[in-house]
């Protein structure tokens, strides 16, 4: 009786895991390239590796299923490293980081220029783009699985442009309701 129950235990987690989502991350460049084919809002995740909130958003909310999910279904997901060494090419302009040690690579670094580009000043920060992968918002900090929900399909409907005051924001975030399960 004990084997059938310690059997049936570890079926159920292999099935769990089996069923987990993961975010299907690809590069700014791999994304600018697919929305010439198929058009697609971008989600980039802009993190350091030194950064606890960064890995926290990392952990709780892009590996939520529910998240993974419509991010999967409905976004290009670019996760990039704002002290990191890559070349990014974007907007007719190529962004790297020439200040970059790699002696500091997992601490503190010098901000990538595609970071002070894009004007990301706390970590994580989370850029959304549109179609035409002109930039929509970044929204900064740690965002739980229902907080980015509330910024994901605000983008993914447009409903962003008819929001022109804080008290229309305000309304939309009141009479939001959350989906997506913690």
């Amino acid at each position: 009786m004990k084997r059938i129950a310690l059997f049936a235990l570890v079926l159920s987690l292999v099935s769990f895991k089996a069923v987990a989502q993961k975010v299907n991350w690809i590069s700014l460049s791999e994304a600018l390239e697919l929305q010439k084919k198929t058009p697609k809002k971008i989600m980039m995740d802009v993190y350091t590796s030194w950064c606890g909130p960064c890995k926290m958003l990392d952990k709780n909310t892009f590996q939520n299923n529910d998240v993974a999910a419509y991010v999967n279904e409905n976004y290009y997901a670019v996760k990039f490293n704002a002290e990191g060494n890559s070349k990014v090419d974007y907007n007719g302009k190529t962004f790297s980081n020439p200040r970059y040690d790699p002696k500091l690579a997992s601490r503190r670094n010098s901000a990538h220029e595609l970071t002070r580009y894009l004007q990301v000043s706390a970590y994580p920060t989370v850029v959304f783009f549109d179609e035409k992968s002109d930039v929509i918002a970044p929204i900064r900090g740690y965002q739980t699985p229902e907080q980015l929900e509330l910024y994901l399909k605000m983008f993914y409907k447009d409903d962003h442009k008819n929001i022109t005051t804080q008290e229309q924001f305000t309304e939309y975030y009141k009479t939001f309701k959350s989906e997506f399960k913690s």
